[in-house]
Order: C-alpha cells, then sequence, then structure tokens
C-alpha cells in the first residue's frame, strides 16, 4: 500500500509540473453529487488552487488511507481529461525551432488563411453592383490594369450600368493632351497624378493632315485640322471616334472651339460649338448628329469678333466664355437659351499671353507680368460685382528668377477642375508647370521624351485638359 501511495504522489507531482509548465488544465472533473452526506468509505474530495498559480489548478488532495479509490478517481480523471496521454507524448520539454522552420510554419498557416479567403463559394456571392462601384472610383490608370483580370472587367467600358456609375464620382484631376512642334499628330498624353507620360495612338486621325486638340468635354477630345476645315472627336484612353459632318458653310479665318456636355456622362451628349471673328457660328449636338443654329451675333456685339486665339475658351455650367481683344473683355454664349452676352473688362497692367482659366463656377485669368527686367506669372480672379482682376497668386520668386531677362513666351496647354498646364518658353528655354488654383499649389512637369527609346527631348507647343474617362464614347 505504501509504495502504490508513493507512486500515486509521484503521478500528481509529475502532473503539477506538467501543468504548471503547459497552463492550465482541462476543468476537473464533476464532483460526485450526494443527498446528504458521502458513504463513509469516500475520501473527501476537494479541488484547490495552486497556491503560487492563480490561474492554475490542483489535483484532488489525498488522505493515506483511501490509496485504491484514490487511485481509480486520478484514473478516471486521466482518461476523461487526456491528461495521461500528454504525458505519454511529452516525455521532455520541446525543443526550440528554427527560424526557418518558424517561418515555413508561417506562410503555411498564411497561404492557408489566404486560400480560406479566396474561396469560391464566398466570394461568388458578392454582390456585382459593390464591384463596380469600387472600380469606377479607382484612378484611371489602375483601372486599365485592373481589366486584364478577367473578360467580365475588360468589358465593363460597354456597360451603361458601370458609365452611371463613374459619372456619379466627381471629377477632380484633369490628364492633358499635348502635342510637340515636330510631330503633332502623335499626342502625348500627361497624368500629374502619378507624374508620368503616356503615349497613345489614335490611328483613326488623318495622317496627312495636321490636327490640333482645341477642346475637350466628358473625356473627350476636340480635334480640329489646321485647315478649320473638319472636326474629330476621341477619347484618347478607349480610342472611341468620330469624325464629325461637314459644317454647314465655310470659314477660311481662324475660329474658336468649345465644347460642352448636355448631361452629367457623353450617353446625355455634348455640343460642339465654333465662332468666327465675322460673327458667325455653328453648333454641333451629338443627339442629332447634326450642325444647328447656324446664325450671327446680335448688333449690340461690334463686329469684328477680335478674339484672344492663343486663350481656349472656357465652359462653366451651359455656358461658354471667350475672352476679347479689342475691346478687353468677355463675350459669352449660354447653349442653352442661346443668348449672347458681352462684358467690357479692363486688364491689368503690363500684362501679356494671358489667357481665361476656371475654378468651378469662378472665372480666372493667367499671364505674364513684365516689368523692366522681371517676368512672372501671376493668377487673377474675376471680381462679380465690380467685373474687375483681382491678383490672387504669383509663381514662387525662385522660379520668376530664371526669367530675369529673358524674352519669355507663355502658352497655356489646357486647364479643367481648377488645374492649368503652362508652357513657358525662350530661346534656351521651355519648361512646363501646373498651378492648382484651389490649393494654390505650384509644380514642375518633367519633361516630355519621345518614344520609344525616349532620349530626345520634345518642347510642347500646344494641347488641352481633359478629364480622363473608361467609358466616355464618341
Amino acid at each position: 500500500m505504501e509504495e502504490e501511495l508513493a507512486m500515486l504522489r509521484q503521478l500528481i507531482g509529475q502532473l503539477q509540473e506538467l501543468l504548471h509548465l503547459y497552463g492550465s488544465p482541462p476543468p476537473p472533473p464533476p464532483l460526485p453529487s450526494f443527498s446528504t452526506f458521502p458513504p463513509p468509505h469516500t475520501p473527501p474530495l476537494y479541488v484547490l488552487r495552486h497556491p503560487e498559480d492563480r490561474n492554475g489548478w490542483c489535483l484532488p488532495c489525498i488522505e493515506e488511507g483511501s490509496a485504491d479509490d484514490c487511485c481509480d478517481i486520478v484514473m478516471a480523471a486521466g482518461k476523461r481529461s487526456g491528461v495521461f496521454k500528454m504525458l505519454e507524448s511529452v516525455k521532455s520539454p520541446p525543443a526550440k525551432k528554427s527560424r526557418k522552420e518558424l517561418s515555413r510554419g508561417k506562410s503555411s498557416t498564411e497561404e492557408t488563411n489566404s486560400d480560406e479567403n479566396m474561396d469560391q463559394n464566398i466570394w461568388q456571392e458578392f454582390p456585382e453592383d459593390l464591384f463596380e462601384a469600387i472600380l469606377s472610383r479607382l484612378p484611371v490608370a489602375t483601372f486599365f490594369r485592373f481589366r486584364s483580370v478577367c473578360q467580365k472587367w475588360n468589358s465593363l467600358t460597354d456597360s451603361e450600368n458601370f458609365s452611371e456609375r463613374c459619372a456619379e464620382v466627381p471629377q477632380t484631376i484633369p490628364w492633358f493632351y499635348t502635342i510637340t512642334h515636330e510631330n503633332v499628330n502623335s499626342g502625348a498624353v500627361y497624368d500629374p497624378c502619378s507624374k508620368k507620360w503616356h503615349h497613345p495612338v489614335i490611328s483613326a486621325l488623318p495622317k496627312r493632315t495636321i490636327v490640333l486638340p482645341v477642346a475637350s468635354a466628358g473625356g473627350l477630345v476636340c480635334f480640329l485640322d489646321i485647315g478649320h476645315r473638319n472636326f474629330y472627336l476621341c477619347n484618347p484612353l478607349t480610342k472611341s471616334f468620330r469624325e464629325l459632318p461637314a459644317r454647314s458653310f465655310k470659314v477660311w479665318s481662324r475660329i474658336a472651339v468649345g465644347m460642352i456636355l448636355n448631361g452629367k456622362s457623353t450617353s446625355d451628349g455634348y455640343k460642339v460649338m465654333w465662332v468666327g471673328c465675322e460673327g458667325e457660328y455653328e453648333v454641333y449636338d451629338s443627339t442629332r448628329n447634326a450642325w444647328t443654329k447656324r446664325g450671327s451675333m446680335p448688333s449690340s456685339i461690334k463686329l469684328p469678333v477680335l478674339l484672344n486665339f492663343k486663350s481656349q475658351p472656357v465652359a462653366i455650367g451651359s455656358s461658354l466664355y471667350f475672352m476679347l481683344t479689342e475691346p478687353e473683355g468677355i463675350l459669352s454664349y449660354n447653349m442653352v437659351t442661346g443668348t449672347w452676352k458681352q462684358s467690357i473688362i479692363p486688364a491689368p497692367m503690363h500684362l501679356s499671353d494671358h489667357t481665361l482659366a476656371e475654378c468651378g463656377d469662378q472665372l480666372m485669368l493667367v499671364g505674364l507680368l513684365t516689368k523692366n527686367a522681371a517676368t512672372c506669372v501671376c493668377i487673377w480672379e474675376l471680381q462679380k460685382m465690380t467685373l474687375l482682376w483681382k491678383e490672387v497668386d504669383r509663381m514662387p520668386n525662385v522660379w520668376c528668377l530664371e526669367f530675369y531677362g529673358k524674352h519669355i513666351r507663355m502658352n497655356c496647354l489646357g486647364n479643367k477642375g481648377c488645374l492649368i498646364m503652362l508652357s513657358l518658353r525662350s530661346r534656351q528655354m521651355n519648361r512646363l508647370v501646373t498651378y492648382n488654383v484651389g490649393t494654390r499649389e505650384w509644380s514642375k512637369v518633367p519633361g516630355y521624351s519621345a518614344p520609344p527609346r525616349g532620349r530626345k527631348r520634345l518642347w510642347i507647343t500646344g494641347g488641352t485638359a481633359f478629364h480622363p474617362s473608361p467609358t466616355a464614347t464618341a
């Protein structure tokens, strides 16, 4: 009997060491329930906490006179809790694993979890409208990379529902379609977000005729041939293309061109308008696919109209704004009501190469302010109450010092969504800069290199801004 008690105490000691090493054991066996008092032959059973470990549990206390009964209780508890199996399998402390083994185990666990997360049974129930809502808010460059995921995502550009989703997303940062002095038929597109140049090839444009980007709306860029006869519309991202029908009458002088949307996207239609110096104008309506509203300006506007052809027309709402050079001011036309309005607004002193710009519903003016040998780019805002230009910002002085004593010419390469792109040229240099009217931030644009090797730097001579849209159709 004494030997059995000694073996039992040794076993209990090993159990306590094992439990202290591996933490709390499974819950203790249920206490025997008795209606009144336990039988006299059953030893008292207590479940106590370990004095050194508040979270650990002790095994029952045993009296010496009941070794056989206690052995049965301990054996029964061991069978139920699996403690003896643990004792048999763990005879010594576990060996430490190397970092490689731990990393392998971790990677295998992550792969298992990722496989579970990418389970087709789970993702096939994902609502399709949420996919479209997420993809419509991606940056345009990211969206075109995601189109290679599957055929369904690649065909989203033809989906009317996806087009409506894209129209709901507010348009912020525009891109710029520009041309160079060497090859005007191959444009270069600049993305201000990634500060990268792209080189789209629009094969549908005529090869033997020089075409110039003159206006944009809803992701479409309007091109006009150098002879001012034919108009072309194209989405530089998807290559959707349309040649507009011939105009009802020919105007061989220079013309100014503007463009607006009928609604939120090109699916609602769009209008293109050209204005000549003798007061003639015409409007193209995409819903009719014809030139309409042929007419002349009212007699209150003095003819000929001296337009500033270096300044592209600005679209705000349903109105187009043209800059006049004599008298100095602004000429506007409402595309919905068909009404003309002329405002005489004197230009600031010492101003040259000025052009109209817009930010929201606010008309802006950008130009070179030259005095003595100093030249700087300034920004003005039109005060609606007084109809006067108020200076709101100018280029940093450090940048202006680079132009000191040089004959600088400025060309606006486009303006949409409060962002303006300017080309500043002299005989020795050609600088490209952008200005954000909303944040008043000036940024330098990296030089454009000719593809494919990109060794030769080319000078940007013209362009227009457009909001990139993967769903805009001509």
